[in-house]
């Protein structure tokens, strides 16, 4: 199974493990890794396809089981409600940020965990304000004031998608760099000669991969060394 195969699996099994986080009875509302996923997915995945299915995935998934909850008895929460479109199609849009990660390092990351809620924060609060439904928000005047206590109504919501985000990045993204090291190791490790010049051989195979992880190349260069095919 090749590099881009192990990412899509290894994501698949994060979409299951969010989709369940969500419906943990007292987690902090807001408090959720949807957004961090998103920016993981267009930061990591190469199969751009995939990654815009996930972030949506993992969101209807859990959506679906709040409803099923919900039809049971067991929830006061329904998993599907009115606008919610809106937020597959923000969640959707915020695979950009990710894709906007060009260096899988603390700075960009960090920016990206802070961008990604902030955006949604501000585009899905006035969507809010300008729908007339009848279930979402608290029915705000619609002018400008209206506006304002539309964004104040959210600012709970949205200090704990930033804390989310900042967390969950840090594990999906810390994991990712944890395994690409691991997978440096063992390709250094199966190279003959190079006893002596490890460390060397570790910094140029981090270079090459930062240049070549969204390309495909990945899973050739561990599968290949100097003297051909291991």
């Amino acid at each position: 199974m090749n590099s881009s195969k192990n990412i899509v699996w290894s994501f698949i099994l994060l979409v299951i493990v969010a989709a369940l986080y969500r419906i943990i009875p007292g987690r902090p509302f807001g408090f959720a890794p949807q957004w961090a996923m998103a920016i993981y997915a267009g930061a990591v995945i190469k199969d751009k396809r995939w990654a815009f299915i996930m972030p949506v995935l993992s969101m209807f998934v859990s959506d679906l089981l709040y409803q099923v909850l919900y039809m049971g008895g067991i929830s006061d929460m329904p998993g599907f409600y009115e606008g919610q479109w809106q937020n597959y199609l923000l969640f959707t849009l915020l695979v950009f940020v990710g894709l906007a990660v060009k260096k899988l390092n603390v700075f960009q990351i960090v920016t990206a965990s802070v961008t990604a809620p902030t955006l949604y924060f501000l585009v899905s609060n006035f969507l809010v304000w300008v729908s007339n439904g009848t279930t979402r928000g608290l029915n705000r005047p619609k002018d400008f004031n209206g506006l304002i206590l539309c964004y104040t109504d959210g600012i709970p919501f949205y200090k704990m998608s930033i804390l989310a985000t900042l967390v969950f990045s840090a594990i999906l993204f810390g994991s990712f760099i944890f395994a690409r090291n691991y997978r440096c190791n063992k390709y250094i490790q199966k190279i003959p000669g190079q006893a002596g010049s490890g460390t060397n051989r570790y910094s140029d195979y981090q270079n090459h991969y930062s240049v070549v992880h969204k390309t495909g190349h990945y899973h050739n260069l561990l599968h290949h060394n100097s003297n051909g095919p291991s």
